[in-house]
Order: C-alpha cells, then sequence, then structure tokens
C-alpha cells in the first residue's frame, strides 16, 4: 500500500524532531504566512492556535494537493491575555519575571489540510506551573540559553533548562513541544500518511 505524501508546514525545530523520533516520514515546507493579520483583539488564544494551524496547512497544501500538509502552531495564554514571541532578550527575561510563580496555558494547535482543503483541525491544551524561581537563576537561564528563546512562545525550551523553570506540568509533553502527537498519529493514519 501506497502511503500519501506527508508535508510539516512549520519551521519549528522542536515539531520535526517529534515527528522524525515517532518514525513519520515527511517533507518540510514553510508556510509564510502573516501569523499577526489572524492576531484579532479579543481572540481566544485556542481558537488562534487551530487558525493558525489551518492557515499554515492550507497554504501549503495549495501549492502541493497531492500531499497531506500538516500545519502547527503554539499559543500562550497568561494572566488573561496572549503571550506572543520575545522580541529580544530582555523582553524575554521581562516575560520570564512576570510569569514566576504563575501558570499558564500552552495551546498546540494542528490541521491537516489538502487540496486547499481542510481535513481535520484540533488543539490539545498543557497547563504550566512556573516555579517560583529567583534572579541569580533567572540571570544564569537567559545568558545560558541565549537567541534560542526568541524562537518559543514562551521563553522557554521544556527539552532543555527551561524545563528548570516549572514545578508542575498537567498535560501531554509533546503538547508542550507543540506537536500533540498522538492526535496527529491518529489522523494521519486516518487520511493515508501512516500505515494503520
Amino acid at each position: 500500500m501506497s502511503l500519501t505524501r506527508l508535508i510539516l508546514a512549520s519551521k519549528s525545530a522542536a515539531r520535526r524532531e517529534v515527528l522524525a523520533n515517532a518514525g513519520v516520514s515527511f517533507d518540510i515546507q514553510v508556510a509564510g504566512i502573516d501569523e499577526d493579520a489572524l492576531k484579532l483583539p479579543g481572540v481566544d488564544a485556542r481558537d488562534l492556535a487551530i487558525e493558525l494551524a489551518k492557515a499554515k496547512a492550507l497554504a501549503v497544501s495549495v501549492e502541493h494537493p497531492d500531499a497531506v500538509v500538516l500545519g502547527a502552531d503554539q499559543t500562550l495564554a497568561f494572566d488573561g491575555g496572549l503571550v506572543s514571541k520575545a522580541s529580544s532578550l530582555e523582553a524575554a527575561k521581562a516575560r520570564l519575571a512576570d510569569m514566576r510563580g504563575k501558570p499558564h496555558q500552552l495551546h498546540s494547535g494542528v490541521a491537516l489540510a489538502k487540496g486547499g482543503q481542510i481535513l481535520w483541525a484540533d488543539a490539545d491544551t498543557a497547563h504550566m506551573c512556573v516555579r517560583d524561581f529567583s534572579d541569580a537563576f533567572l540571570d544564569t537561564y537567559i545568558a545560558t540559553e541565549g537567541d534560542e528563546l526568541l524562537h518559543c512562545v514562551g521563553s522557554y525550551r521544556l527539552e532543555g533548562m527551561g524545563s528548570q523553570l516549572f514545578d508542575k506540568v498537567d498535560g501531554d509533553y509533546f503538547t508542550v513541544l507543540g506537536m500533540p502527537l498522538w492526535l496527529v498519529l491518529e489522523q494521519l493514519r486516518r487520511f493515508g500518511a501512516l500505515p494503520k
């Protein structure tokens, strides 16, 4: 049985690694959508994660109509608002200081498209409890992780030193990394991109 070609429409190294480690064969094409255009005032963070994933999947699926395209994106809800990626290490440090000792939610949205049509979309949420870390730890963390923090919506990588920022996480590890793997694998089998 021949499988449908799969394309990942994401530039995230963590998402690529999660899929590759799960034995999924895929190509990569970055969607290049205007994410800010979808971030309308008052939009729900979970809904936005799904809409961003759908926009990425659709954009690439139009160019490759015979492939199944997986779009993925992640949003962070904190203190009643939506958090975007930090523009500088100073901004990352300030954000992490604000989140110290408080919870937030990471929403990982995913969507599959083929031929310019959405096949499926969903999101999974992880509840993150940031510990009350010291200023000295924060300084060390920023210096150690450096510019990598600017590529992560929460200014942390749980697969790295960022794991030390938390005292509790309720949710799936893969969801925190931006790829709710169990949801995705089930749908890839359903739409012929993975064997059943």
